[in-house]
């Protein structure tokens, strides 16, 4: 049987037809004539089996060669539509229209702050020390002095990465909770003295607001030598934040509790936000914490396997984030996590 059998002219006729189909016809006629349900080419094709030997052979062969030309059809049909939608689009375009602006990568403003305080510390002699995110609770909290049941050591506080308690006590890993253990590390390596600033991510199951975040930026500081003393303590981080804030800036000391230091301090400077009226970012007080200090705690030495009869040494933390907002003027910590570039470019050369 061949193409021009009177039986087949119907579907000739509509093959013949394909090249003049628009798009949403050339789909539906796709569909009417090879569609695998209700095709009327295929209904045919599912017929073979009730036809004679002979008249199957010939029948089919014919049919095949249908179903391949309509195929063919209905792609070259499929590419011409194609090229002409392009073509179109192509004569759409205005070429006298303005580009659009192309934005310019620039340094995050808490790695400039980072940069910056490392630099300062840099310069008064200190070294820059780096330690891996997932630690062991025995250098996380263990080594540092905390006790079993400090409130920080829970899992609503703690990320801790295997919960189901399969390690030993001093084993368990975690996302470490502030960059101290880094200071456990540096202590063990080998005597003093030592002058280490440690910058690196840490991680709290906190809840985002405007002065905290779940993720963020911490740098501490390791000083330990003979005959260290908290003037030197105060002597330094006075220094730092004149330098880096203004020389202008106030700085006063509190007297608080961290399990690793004794005495242990928190450093305030005068909000640079309400320049000391009081305002949500300070919560009205007119001063801004930035860090924690103190001289570090004798028992953090001994673990360490140091004689604190014989060496002293002072410890500090802060996060580059909240020293951020006070640098540029940010109420809100969460402005540094968006990725919209109409902030950001602000911190480009010759930004804020």
């Amino acid at each position: 049987m061949s193409l021009d059998h009177p039986s087949l002219a119907p579907l000739v006729a509509r093959l013949a037809a394909v090249p003049r189909l628009a798009a949403e016809a050339l789909a539906a006629e796709e569909i009417a004539i090879l569609g695998r349900k209700q095709g009327a080419l295929t209904h045919q094709l599912k017929g073979l089996a009730a036809l004679p030997l002979e008249e199957k052979r010939q029948h089919g062969a014919a049919l095949n060669q249908l179903k391949t030309d309509f195929e063919a059809a209905f792609a070259a049909r499929q590419a011409e539509l194609t090229t002409a939608a392009g073509a179109a689009a192509a004569r759409d375009v205005d070429l006298s229209m303005p580009a659009r602006a192309a934005w310019e990568g620039t340094i995050h403003p808490v790695s400039r702050v980072v940069d910056e305080i490392v630099a300062i510390f840099r310069g008064l002699g200190f070294s820059v020390a780096l330690g891996p995110d997932i630690e062991t609770d025995e250098l996380n909290f263990t080594a540092l002095n905390f006790p079993p049941d400090h409130p920080a050591m829970d899992m609503h506080d703690t990320l801790y990465l295997d919960q189901g308690g399969e390690r030993a006590a001093g084993e368990r890993l975690l996302l470490r909770t502030h960059t101290s253990p880094v200071q456990i590390r540096v202590m063990r390596e080998g005597p003093p003295p030592y002058r280490v600033v440690i910058p690196g991510m840490v991680y709290r199951n906190d809840p985002f607001d405007p002065s905290h975040a779940p993720a963020f930026s911490q740098i501490e500081g390791l000083a330990v030598d003979e005959g260290i003393t908290f003037v030197d303590l105060k002597a330094t981080l006075s220094h730092f934040a004149r330098r880096f804030l203004g020389s202008d800036t106030r700085v006063r000391f509190r007297p608080s509790f961290f399990p690793f230091t004794e005495p242990s301090a928190e450093m305030d400077v005068g909000c640079r936000l309400c320049d000391g009226a009081g305002c949500p970012a300070c919560k009205g007080t007119g001063w801004m914490e930035i860090l924690g200090c103190g001289m570090v705690h004798e028992q953090v030495l001994r673990n360490c396997g140091l004689d604190p009869e014989r060496w002293t040494g002072f410890a500090f933390g802060m996060g580059p984030q909240r020293i951020a907002m006070q640098r540029y003027g940010l109420p809100d910590i969460r402005l540094l996590y968006g990725g919209d570039m109409r902030f950001l470019t602000q911190f480009g050369e010759g930004g804020a």
